[in-house]
């Protein structure tokens, strides 16, 4: 990922109404959101209807296309590009869902994230994990959110570590507790 300063500084160009750093800040995310998506979408299975530059399109549509965007820095950013991968995904899963009219979620094993790159074919199981993302969300925002990022956007512990500014042990530590709480929460779903 680019340096730190250098997408927060052309963040402020932006805001300024310097019209060469919005330019040169979509160069420089948009390549971000790519290696972003290629992660996320590396283990699919063949024949996936989306592709990463799908999902790059997409995120850029909502987030950069928007008017009124106004990111403090390159952690805001990318926190929002996340939540955004996330938010298409699952309304894809919903939308998949819907056209199949199945209503039976089936057991998802939280053990394997983040390689659960197949979710995405499965709209049961990435619906489970949204649900229960949202309910970890209330007692415990950043682990929610570091599942969020590393499940949805394929980022790495160090990328996480410094898009949140906590150390990558902290990062480590908060993941093994979320994936430990996802498990819980499918046992259950699978068992109720």
């Amino acid at each position: 990922m680019a340096a730190v300063s250098e997408i927060t500084i052309l963040l402020a160009g932006m805001r300024a109404g310097n019209d060469e750093c919005h330019s040169r800040f979509v160069a420089a995310v948009y390549s971000e959101l790519k290696q972003m998506a290629r992660a996320k979408m590396r283990g699919e299975n063949v024949g996936h209807s989306l592709q990463p530059s799908d999902l790059v399109n997409e995120v850029y549509v909502r987030l950069i296309g928007r008017d009124g965007a106004d990111w403090q820095n390159r952690a805001h950013f990318f926190t929002a590009a996340s939540s955004t991968m996330r938010r298409i995904l699952i309304d894809r899963a919903r939308t998949r869902k819907a056209k199949k009219r199945e209503g039976d979620l089936k057991r998802v094993d939280f053990e394997k994230i983040p390689e659960l790159g197949a979710l995405d074919a499965d709209a049961d199981r990435l619906i489970l994990l949204d649900s229960a993302l949202e309910e970890m969300s209330k007692f415990d925002p950043r682990q929610a959110k570091i599942v969020e990022m590393r499940f949805f956007a394929g980022m790495t512990f160090e990328e996480v570590a410094d898009v949140l500014q906590l150390s990558s042990r902290t990062v480590k530590r908060d993941w093994a507790i979320a994936r430990a709480w996802l498990q819980s929460k499918a046992s259950a779903a699978a068992a109720g």
